[in-house]
């Protein structure tokens, strides 16, 4: 970084290495001012300019961008093809299948629903303790209808 800044500050051009990745990886010797447009028509054999898509660190770079301005020395740039498409994913002549196949279900009829909490501890205390009649014999349990 030193050497490239006393370059800078003298006018003299200063040159690094950079490596691109595609099918395979190059070294590339790049001068401090070569921007992102001059590398693509350097590697434009592998691809056409207009099809490149560069990226450093997973983000794609603008080709205006000058090299050494925003990729330090020895990085690793990503070339890639340019992909058709949006953002659909998968065939839209499937959507809601799933949905379409499932049978209809009838729903049922509202049954009345059970009591929770303090409710039902009250009306249990009513029907053991309050309003039962007191009999002689064996208990019957709460299920018994005699």
């Amino acid at each position: 970084r030193l050497q490239r800044a006393v370059a800078l500050s003298s006018g003299i051009n200063a040159e690094y290495g950079l490596f691109v990745q595609g099918l395979d990886t190059q070294c590339v010797t790049v001068e401090d001012t070569t921007t992102l447009l001059q590398l693509k028509e350097r590697l434009s054999p592998l691809l056409p300019v207009q099809d490149q898509v560069i990226t450093h660190a997973g983000c794609p770079l603008a080709d205006h961008v000058i090299l050494s301005q925003c990729v330090p020395a020895n990085s690793t740039l990503c070339l890639s093809g340019r992909l058709l498409g949006g953002k659909v994913h998968g065939s839209l002549a499937r959507a809601g299948k799933v949905k379409g196949q499932t049978p209809k279900v009838a729903k049922e009829e509202d049954k009345k629903k059970k009591r929770t909490g303090r409710c039902k501890r009250r009306l249990q205390y009513n029907r053991r303790f309050s309003t039962a009649v007191s009999q002689f014999g064996r208990k019957k349990g709460p299920n018994s209808n005699s």
